[in-house]
């Protein structure tokens, strides 16, 4: 286990070092080794989900929960995998489900709390109006439409009158009544108005924050980026300068991350999201910041794109394939994938050496991908073919050779792939036995000493064979008894 221990920490290193892609082919490789390893999972998650793809996060995280129930971690990737698909209700249940064998976990109670938090947000926020409310003050048309009924209630006392108020308050007064016009009219989306009544509730209160803050959700929804941005600038002084509730100021540098994300430039819209987080962390705000994230890394992938280094990786790759070392062959296959991920035969390639190692799975993957890049692509069906062989999963294997020999009839690994198959299904257990028993190079391979006992610690540690498959010589002879079908690895 001491390769996958080394996998992992140079999964971790990657991860610290924000090299998410990096991360996460770390920790897949140390998986293709120990695929009962929940904290692999666990890791990978995190890795994906810091990448933006929170799909394959939550995926990984409900595997890691099923390897190992009781830990609590499994239900807080869940719950942050859940949130960034903005499944709010799934990510609550996980960390409640968490609580259950850690009441006092400190990141499960934290989750648990912001999603309550994002949830009742929501509720604040029907009809997507980006207003921001007064915290002082009840009075919101837009708080009253969130807010359910309630049971009859002893009438108000009488609003003051404004002659028995001081000159402070008359203008706090004057600017919420203001603020109020403005909102209506936003709801309207009669904007010009909206801006005229938010100036008015500035000349009346120019200390308040959320004045600045509607006017630039105006420019925000006339799509005036540069204006919106200057006056969230503006209203982020203004909030400074006099104490606001840093709830305030995080919305504004939010909106700021919002406005930038619109004019496609990412890099400073982390910059703001990550700078309204050190202000209060929301949930919504770390979607945004993730998703950015991952806008910035499909940046950097596409500039990475090299068909000419990917030809380079791939004869590298080549080479190491005919050494027998297969877990270096990954490694330059999968730089080449990076050079040019719409190149099938890369993929390929390295489904060959993923099925010298065992790891059907990877396998498989890579060559589904390879025919869904080109489906006139024969060599991804007949590298599933032998896969599925290798699995014991004979009706798949047919069906994938029956599907190379529909592109090309006289293929001759197609046709004979194709005959194994029809001929394992006609033949019994015992027949494909006694077969295999004749053939010379099996006889062989079972009387060497080495041999039986590898199969039989196999036997006893299925996880072993991953192992063994390191060494060329070992893993040509589990080949060729997989392929006799003497044994089977599932």
């Amino acid at each position: 286990m001491d390769k996958v221990n080394e996998l992992k920490e140079k999964g971790n290193t990657a991860l610290n070092a924000e090299k998410f892609d990096d991360a996460i082919a770390a920790y897949t490789e140390a998986i293709a080794l120990d695929a009962n390893n929940h904290v692999l999972y666990s890791n990978r998650s995190a890795a994906f989900a810091k990448a933006g793809k929170f799909k394959e996060a939550l995926e990984d995280a409900e595997k890691t929960i099923s390897l190992n129930p009781t830990w609590p971690k499994g239900y807080s990737r869940k719950g942050v995998a859940a949130a960034g698909l903005r499944d709010y209700m799934k990510a609550l249940e996980a960390y409640n489900e968490g609580l259950k064998y850690d009441p006092q976990n400190a990141i499960l109670l934290q989750g648990c709390q912001e999603i309550t938090a994002a949830v009742l947000n929501m509720m604040q926020s029907r009809g997507d109006i980006p207003m921001d409310v007064d915290p002082q003050s009840g009075s919101s048309p837009f708080e009253r439409k969130s807010q359910p009924s309630k049971p009859a209630e002893p009438p108000k006392p009488a609003e003051p009158r404004v002659e028995d108020m001081t000159e402070e308050e008359r203008k706090k007064y004057f600017a919420k009544k203001e603020k109020e016009l403005g909102n209506a009219a936003y709801k309207k989306k009669d904007f010009e108005t909206a801006l005229k009544h938010y100036h008015a509730a500035i000349e009346h209160d120019p200390t308040d924050i959320t004045f600045h803050n509607n006017i630039a959700a105006v420019y925000f929804e006339r799509k005036q980026y540069e204006e919106c941005i200057k006056q969230c600038e503006k209203g982020i002084e203004v909030g400074r300068e006099n104490r606001a509730d840093f709830k305030l100021i995080a919305k504004s540098l939010a909106r700021i991350g919002n406005t930038y994300r619109k004019m496609e430039n990412y890099k400073q819209a982390k910059f703001y999201y990550e700078k309204a987080m050190s202000e209060h962390r929301t949930p919504e705000i770390k979607t945004s910041l993730s998703e950015v994230e991952a806008k910035i890394k499909e940046e950097e992938r596409r500039a990475y794109i090299d068909p000419v280094k990917a030809e380079e990786e791939k004869e590298k790759g080549n080479e190491y394939f005919k050494k027998g070392d297969y877990s270096t062959a990954v490694k330059h296959y999968s730089e080449a994938i990076k050079r040019n991920p719409d190149d099938p035969k890369l993929y390929s390639n390295r489904a060959a050496c993923y099925t010298k190692l065992a790891a059907f799975d990877l396998g498989l993957k890579d060559c589904d991908t390879c025919i869904k890049l080109d489906e006139k692509f024969i060599k991804g069906y007949i590298r599933k073919g032998k896969i599925l062989q290798g699995m014991q999963q004979t009706s798949k294997a047919s069906a994938a050779y029956q599907k190379a020999l529909e592109l090309d009839p006289n293929n001759a690994e197609a046709i004979d792939g194709y005959r194994q198959c029809s001929m394992n299904f006609q033949r019994n257990p015992q027949e494909v036995l006694k077969n295999a028993m004749s053939d010379p190079e099996i006889q062989q391979i079972l009387k060497d000493p080495a041999m039986r006992m590898i199969l039989e610690q196999m036997q006893n540690d299925p996880n072993a064979v991953k192992e063994h498959l390191q060494n060329p010589a070992i893993a040509d002879k589990i080949m060729k008894l997989l392929e006799s079908g003497i044994i089977q690895i599932h």
